[in-house]
Formats: C-alpha cells, sequence, structure tokens
C-alpha cells in the first residue's frame, strides 16, 4: 500500500509514503506492517509498527481512515485470535533502530576507564568500563 503505482493498493495522497505500508494474511487474520513511512501506520488511534487487524478496528494510514471489515472464519481462522506480539525478529534490531533513534558509536580510547579516588588513591570499579582486569581481587568486595 502506498503511493507509487506499482502497489497494489494506491493511495495517492502526498502525505502517504511511496512504500508505506505491507498488508497480509496470517492464520486467516490481516497484519499491518509499516515500512518506514514518514507518517506512520495507526489501529485504533495508535501508532505501530506491525499490528493484527481485527475486524471493526480503525487503520489510519497517514491521516487517513479506514474501518477493516472481513471474517476471519472467511479466511481459515479457526478457534480465539492469535496473541498479538511483536513478530520473532525483534531481536535482529536494537529498540533504538525499532524507534527510529539511532545510537552514537562508542569512542575508543587507548587508555582503559577507571577513575581513582583523589583523597586516598583508591581504585573505584567502572562501571561504564568493560575491559578485563578492573578487579585486581575477586574476593574483595567492591
Amino acid at each position: 500500500m502506498g503511493r507509487r503505482e506499482s502497489c497494489d493498493i494506491v493511495l495517492r495522497f502526498a502525505n502517504v509514503s511511496a512504500h508505506h505500508c505491507q498488508l497480509f494474511v496470517n492464520n486467516g487474520y490481516w497484519y499491518i506492517r509499516d515500512m518506514q513511512s514518514r507518517n506512520g501506520v495507526k489501529v485504533n488511534g495508535l501508532r505501530v509498527q506491525e499490528k493484527r487487524l481485527d475486524p471493526g478496528d480503525t487503520l489510519a494510514v497517514a491521516k487517513h481512515r479506514y474501518e477493516v471489515q472481513y471474517s476471519p472464519a472467511d479466511l481459515g481462522a479457526v478457534g480465539p485470535p492469535p496473541a498479538d506480539d511483536l513478530p520473532s525478529e525483534i531481536m535482529t534490531e536494537s529498540l533504538l533502530a525499532r524507534a527510529g533513534l539511532k545510537s552514537s558509536p562508542k569512542k575508543e580510547s587507548s587508555q582503559p576507564r577507571r577513575r581513582r579516588n583523589s583523597e586516598n588513591g583508591v581504585k573505584r570499579y567502572d562501571v561504564l568500563d568493560d575491559s578485563a582486569g578492573q578487579i585486581d581481587s575477586p574476593d574483595a568486595p567492591v
């Protein structure tokens, strides 16, 4: 679904992305997946990346609203609807990337990050330092 003529469902609106979202059927239920569109997809007023569409749901593509009407039984659904979880490929991408945010790359330092207490010269454990050897004696309290 999108603004391009190559889409199966063409929405000719300026605020709809060229390839805005994807609709697909799984086990008798329709699902929608946002294809990283600029203006997003909402189901019942909540912005989603991927979600099951139940009969009677309101689907908003950009700001254009549609009511979803279908019969899951006609599409082969048996029993109650499946859990509306995120897809199994959720762990293939960081949460920051899924939210559309990018993390800044870590600055590499030639010296490990260790702090010294200026009063008595005692080495302190640095939670931001993931290098080996911070704890001299593993039996001593940190």
